[in-house]
């Protein structure tokens, strides 16, 4: 059982990625398809789930530019 229990645990880290990159990536590709308000949606959950990120000041950046476009 534990070793059942170490294995599954290694495959849920092995998952993990930089989810503000892949947030941030899904959001540009939301944009390209003309889909502004799902965009804004993923650029704000980055600004306020991972603000240490690099990727915080790139989401800034694009809802500042998506709120001009307006």
């Amino acid at each position: 059982m534990r070793r059942f229990l170490a294995a599954c645990l290694l495959l849920l880290l092995a998952g993990c990625g930089d989810k503000a990159k892949d947030l941030y990536d899904t959001a540009q590709l939301e944009e390209k398809q003309n889909n502004q308000p799902h965009a804004t949606k993923l650029y704000r959950q980055i600004v306020e789930e991972y603000p240490d990120s690099p990727y915080a000041n790139q989401a800034k950046t694009r809802l500042t530019e998506l709120e001009k476009a307006r």
